[in-house]
């Protein structure tokens, strides 16, 4: 019986032959999550889009027209809350789609993943476009928050075990490279777009069609680039003269063995990790969207050295301020991404339910302390406060996979993480609903604007609190939820994951698969350059804080 031989995407032809550099696979992960972090940055679009039609000012919807009614109106302008529901749609999507295919892609392999990816978030961008054109939200939906999000959801998960898989000796590490890419796409998108909006507006339009097409190109040439750039290890490599520490191969925390993806659903521990993952991200995200409203409120004019409070100032003193705050925001997504590479890498170094014990017990801290210095006028002790728990955010992202690696496996782990990122979801609706609720309550009792966040203060350490008690109930699985000898055998059949691809690579000529040094170093430049841009444009907003 013949079989056909593999298509350019299939797992069996990105088996890497012997040689290969590892650190290849980073910067091809890389370029995929820069891309697609540009989810986090959308709301760049919404100030021009509620202007689309009026083009200087909105033209206002009736009071008949709701949030159905402005799917399909071409009359009036779309209001900011209705746009907003296309940032929700991404991390709903994200989360959902990444457990719906997690387990398709551990068989089909990274690249057939990061294609698919770069199809739907690059195609959905341009149906965006066409909806912009035709002033058809339900177009902008469908494109970039339905099709886009499944984009997101593949995207994200495509490098996780492949990177795993390739650094066994810095597994946090290698994630935390790649997820830090995905907190650092809005860094370059989001002045990249404001650039683009700027050349393309015309007294007829805002610009924004135009870029999400000039966007939606250049990220589909760098997505697809990463995605070829995919490889896998041969089954069972590990790197030359690397032999697993003794504290690693004694660690209980740490299995050899492999959990099916299919199981995860019935075992406590993943119920735990998602629990410590929801619980820390609610608590960060919801900082996150009302973290330039909180400065300006709680510290009103001392930003700008004027000694009154938020209701009290002008519209040009109120400005001033929002500048501020723009350059404070900017320093907490600087916070976000070094955090996710800095904690992953330090989590190797004292392991994953340590590293996420400090997350929570000092995350738990600088909470309860930002009342205090609100209430003592410490705008440094505030903002510190928050770029340690900003960090934190990110690096609980970044640290996760690898605590996933190190409980259930790493065959599946891809799968597994896909799975989890539900609690990324469910944290996307919690965190903001609980701040931004509170707000509103606290301010419907009178409560002075500089004081409405002191309640919400306690009930996010009650979050990370309650995230700390699940973290130290997580203990290392029975036996029972394991794969078998056979079932593992059938499921690495499945993933194209045996020697027979080996064979497919030396039948069709191939030897060695050693990469020049200086590919290497290209392969970073392409991705460090625009990282260096949008840190640099960061740098500029972060200056007007301190200035």
């Amino acid at each position: 019986m013949t079989t056909a031989s593999p298509g350019w995407l299939d797992k069996e032809r990105i088996i890497a032959g012997p040689g290969f550099n590892r650190w290849l696979v980073p910067p091809a992960a890389l370029a995929i999550h820069l891309c697609i972090g540009m989810a986090y940055g959308f709301s760049v679009f919404w100030l021009p889009l509620s202007k689309a039609l009026g083009i200087k000012e909105a033209i206002k919807c009736g009071p008949d027209v709701g949030f159905f009614g402005q799917l399909f109106t071409t009359t009036c302008d779309w209001q900011i809350s209705t746009l907003g529901w296309m940032y929700t749609l991404f991390f709903v999507l994200l989360g959902s789609s990444a457990a719906t295919w997690g387990g398709w892609l551990e068989r089909a392999g990274p690249r057939k993943a990061g294609v698919v990816s770069a199809l739907c978030w690059c195609g959905g961008m341009l149906f965006s476009a066409l909806g912009v054109y035709m002033h058809q939200f339900w177009m902008m939906i469908l494109g970039s928050g339905v099709i886009g999000g499944i984009g997101l959801g593949l995207g994200y998960i495509s490098p996780v075990s492949t990177l795993i898989k390739w650094f066994p000796d810095r597994r946090g590490m290698a994630t935390g490279m790649a997820i830090m890419g995905f907190g650092g796409g809005a860094m370059i998108g989001s002045p990249l777009a404001a650039d683009l909006m700027k050349y393309f507006a015309t007294p007829t339009s805002v610009g924004v069609m135009q870029t999400f097409v000039v966007m939606a190109l250049i990220y589909f040439v760098f997505m697809m680039a990463g995605a070829l750039g995919y490889r896998v290890p041969e089954t069972g490599w590990m790197p030359k003269g690397w032999v697993a520490p003794s504290g690693m191969a004694t660690n209980v925390m740490i299995t050899k063995h492999h959990v099916h993806v299919k199981k995860v659903w019935g075992i406590p521990q993943f119920w735990l990790i998602w629990m410590v993952l929801c619980m820390n991200v609610s608590a960060g995200i919801g900082v996150i969207g009302m973290a330039s409203p909180m400065l300006q409120e709680v510290f009103g004019g001392s930003l700008i050295g004027v000694a009154k409070k938020f209701g009290e100032l002008d519209k040009a003193q109120l400005a001033s301020i929002a500048t501020v705050a723009a350059g404070f925001t900017a320093l907490l997504s600087l916070f976000n991404i070094g955090g996710r590479f800095f904690w992953a890498s330090l989590s190797d170094k004292l392991g994953r339910k340590l590293t996420y014990v400090v997350f929570f017990v000092l995350g738990g801290a600088m909470y309860f302390s930002v009342p205090g210095s609100a209430a003592a006028g410490s705008t440094v002790l505030f903002v510190a406060a928050f770029c340690v728990i900003l960090s934190m955010y990110g690096g609980g992202f970044a640290t996760v996979p690898a605590y996933l690696a190190d409980i259930f496996g790493t065959q599946m782990v891809g799968a597994i993480h896909g799975r989890l990122l539900t609690a990324w979801a469910t944290a996307g609706v919690l965190g903001p609903v609980v701040v931004n609720y509170m707000r509103e309550y606290q301010l419907g009792l009178g409560i002075p604007r500089e004081q409405v966040y002191n309640q919400t203060m306690y009930i996010l350490v009650g979050m990370l609190v309650v995230g700390l008690i699940c973290n130290l109930l997580v203990r290392p699985l029975d036996d029972k939820w394991f794969m078998t000898a056979e079932e593992l055998a059938e499921e690495k059949r499945l993933a194209h994951d045996k020697a027979v691809s080996n064979e497919l690579h030396r039948a069709e000529g191939g030897s060695a698969d050693t990469v020049p040094t200086f590919v290497v170093v290209l392969a970073w430049v392409a991705v460090g350059l625009p990282l260096a841009w949008g840190v640099y444009r960061t740098t500029l907003s972060v200056a007007k804080f301190f200035a």
